[in-house]
């Protein structure tokens, strides 16, 4: 005689509660994630109607700045995720422990995902920039040699977020997934992208000049409102840039490392 479970069993429901719970407490990153975006949106449209509000008197001088900071956000964006994108699909793959089983060397793997990177973000700006002149009458190319500077900055961060990244996968397993997706927006409050750096609280200005695509969203907000470029901004943004790539390159050699000394590389897949 079988015994037939209850059409409706509260114990049951509860314990697949407590396993999810089990399961977000053991991955900070999910953790993270539950207060990360309603923070974000908070603090971005805050500030910005904050800045819009304060500069009501010249609303087509601030409008102005928007589509160009939407095209440069993008580039930093866009350019994160077409590193961290291409290090997933060798992890979705399971293909990570051969790679690394290979003579390939780290830093070989590193400037393929570089490359990467470059390839996905051409593919997906040209038609977007096209379509910013056509509708918006807005010319990215109009920048000239600024937008090599900025282009410059902004790629070389987004490179350094993307490795730092790749690296927290590799050691943290796919629960830190999540942070290929995350872990840039953390950037867009401090980095000024819509508003200038005026706008933040005093205490949070240090932070923001610490990052940067803050120089260069405040060198595209000057080049077009003021129609000056900001050589300085440019070459301060280069030098933390520099130190930044520098830094995740260790910290993401390290953490390969640390993978490979747990075993982590072949158990990692979807």
């Amino acid at each position: 005689m079988t015994r037939t479970s209850p059409a409706f069993s509260p114990a049951r429901v509860a314990a697949l509660v407590l396993r999810y719970l089990y399961l977000l407490r053991s991955s900070w990153p999910r953790l993270l994630e539950l207060i990360y975006w309603p923070a974000m949106q908070l603090l971005v449209w805050g500030f910005l109607q904050s800045y819009i509000a304060r500069n009501a008197s010249t609303p087509a001088l601030v409008a102005g700045t928007f589509v160009g900071s939407v095209l440069l956000w993008d580039i930093l964006f866009r350019g994160q995720m077409g590193f961290s994108i291409t290090f997933l699909e060798e992890m979705w793959s399971r293909n990570m422990g051969n790679l690394m089983m290979s003579p390939l060397r780290p830093t070989e793997f590193v400037l393929a995902l570089m490359a990467m990177s470059l390839v996905r973000l051409a593919i997906g700006m040209l038609p977007v920039t096209a379509m910013a002149l056509f509708f918006f009458g807005f010319n990215l190319y109009g920048f000239g040699l600024a937008l090599v500077f900025f282009f410059v900055n902004l790629i070389l961060t987004s490179w350094a977020v993307g490795i730092v990244v790749s690296g927290l996968i590799l050691r943290n397993g796919m629960g830190a997934e999540g942070l290929a997706w995350s872990l840039m927006f953390l950037m867009m409050p401090l980095a000024c992208v819509y508003y200038p750096v005026a706008t933040l609280p005093a205490v949070l200005r240090p932070v923001a000049w610490a990052l940067p695509p803050t120089y260069v969203f405040e060198g595209m907000r000057a080049l077009v409102i003021d129609h000056v470029l900001r050589a300085d901004l440019m070459l301060t943004a280069f030098a933390i840039n520099a130190a930044l790539f520098a830094v995740a390159v260790l910290v993401f050699v390290r953490l390969l490392d640390g993978a490979r000394r747990q075993g982590m590389l072949m158990q990692m897949g979807e």
